[in-house]
């Protein structure tokens, strides 16, 4: 069975990137362009891991990470946050809402499926 990804990014290469990686690691890929779309596909995806990004339009990384952990039946799903952001600061707010993982962008495709191998294993 695969597993399930969502991807949350509002940049259309980087959903394309990730779509490319994912699927060819053998991952079913499930894509929203900012935390608003995201929250609404999580019902009919049930994913095993999220990736999102923090600077997204109408909801950003942050809400969307909090408003996934409101819901039970996502708490315990990991969330991996893919971004340009690298400060402690940032970083700290996000495990705060609830993400498990951080990975800066430019993205190496062969480390990100090792972090998604590792949270879902």
């Amino acid at each position: 069975m695969k597993k399930k990804v969502l991807t949350v990014d509002d940049s259309r290469t980087i959903r394309n990137m990730l779509l490319v990686t994912l699927n060819n690691a053998g991952f079913e890929t499930i894509q929203a362009e900012d935390g608003v779309e995201g929250l609404e596909v999580l019902e009919d995806c049930n994913p095993d891991v999220i990736v999102t990004d923090i600077n997204m339009p109408r909801l950003d990384g942050f809400g969307f990470i909090e408003g996934v952990r409101k819901n039970e039946k996502y708490r315990a799903v990991p969330i991996l946050v893919l971004t340009t952001e690298s400060d402690a600061e940032k970083k700290n707010r996000a495990r705060q809402a609830g993400a498990t993982g951080w990975i800066v962008k430019p993205f190496d495709p062969t480390k990100l499926i090792d972090a998604i191998e590792r949270v879902t294993a």
